[in-house]
């Protein structure tokens, strides 16, 4: 699941950034785990890299996502949005046995 959050986590970044120092702060991770990444979905085809040259006179990519990365995107999103719902749930349910059991205390006499 964790390999599914960082590949959600940098196609939701594309779209707004365009490099990987850029994508690595704007989502909190490595620049050597975001180019990992990259590399991985790039590979599946869900991104494509475009060489261009910017002002330094240094060659860098633009990462732009692929219709098979949009649709990987939204089938991310979905099971992502599934498991925090889940998550949600358990956790609620968790605070209203806590809330039930403090009320067990609430009722003793010391």
């Amino acid at each position: 699941m964790k390999h599914e959050e960082s590949e959600l986590a940098v196609l939701r970044s594309i779209d707004t950034t365009k490099n990987q120092k850029t994508i690595a702060g704007e989502i909190g991770y490595s620049i050597g785990k975001v180019n990992y990444v990259l590399k991985g979905l790039i590979e599946k085809g869900f991104i494509k890299a475009e060489r261009f040259i910017n002002s330094d006179k240094k060659a860098q990519y633009k990462y732009l996502l692929t219709e098979k990365g949009f649709k990987e995107k939204v089938a991310l999103t979905e099971s992502y949005i599934i498991r925090k719902k889940k998550e949600y749930d358990a956790l609620q349910a968790d605070l209203e046995a806590y809330k039930q059991e403090g009320k067990k205390f609430d009722d003793r006499q010391y």
